[in-house]
């Protein structure tokens, strides 16, 4: 099944501390943005990209949209000033005959096909999914630094992106979110708002976000351990 994708690529990424938006710090070479959209650009289950990014680098994404030739990147508009604001100026520019949108973060560079057709599948299926990996770590809840609570983990999931849904899912979980000044953790959270069951796809634990500049070296290992592969 077809689907369009919105890429949220606004954030500043204070916490890598690299001087740049991160999207544009490089991976073996090239930007994480590139890593990115190639994902997307090289699924034929892939109808159109809207990419979101700040006003102040408006101009450089279209350069680079142009330079790399993305064909599938039909739309490039200016974010707001959260995630969530970003992304429903992507969903209001994804066309409305189209059945499914997937919402994925820029910095998240290691998304794969597989991944993305199961979630698409499931989608398609429920109305909304997310890719998601089972919590490994023990989680205690904390008060002060002391220890209140450790969690039972067995029903813990650490959500990532792709998101996927049914366009009018998630623009009406959006405009509410909107009207209502609601400010959610994720997209699907604005979709359990409104009363949607969300599934769960098993994710992979290689699909991070590069958050922090320790991130940046697992990065680099994945994409040295897929090339490996390919050779």
């Amino acid at each position: 099944m077809n689907y369009w994708t919105v890429i949220p690529a606004a954030g500043q990424g204070k916490r890598m501390n690299a001087g740049i938006s991160k999207q544009w710090i490089e991976l073996l070479g090239e930007p994480v943005l590139k890593h990115t959209l190639d994902v997307f650009e090289k699924d034929p289950a892939c109808s159109g990209i809207v990419l979101v990014g700040s006003e102040r680098e408006l101009k450089q994404m279209q350069d680079f949209v142009q330079t790399f030739q993305y064909t599938k990147v039909r739309q490039i508009v200016p974010g707001g000033s959260e995630r969530q604001q970003s992304v429903y100026e992507g969903l209001k520019k994804v066309p409305e005959d189209a059945e499914l949108v997937l919402i994925h973060d820029a910095a998240r560079p290691f998304i794969t096909h597989y991944h993305i057709s199961q979630l698409v599948e499931n989608a398609a299926e429920t109305g909304s999914a997310v890719l998601a990996v089972p919590v490994k770590d023990t989680v205690k809840r904390a008060v002060q630094n002391q220890v209140v609570e450790t969690i039972d983990r067995s029903s813990l999931w650490a959500v990532q992106t792709p998101q996927a849904f049914r366009l009018s899912i998630v623009k009406e979980a959006h405009e509410k979110a909107a009207a209502e000044q609601y400010l959610g953790t994720d997209d699907a959270s604005l979709v359990e708002r409104i009363g949607h069951t969300v599934a769960i796809v098993m994710g992979d634990y290689h699909n991070i976000k590069l958050t922090t500049s320790d991130d940046l070296l697992f990065g680099q290992a994945i994409l040295l351990d897929r090339q490996g592969e390919k050779a």
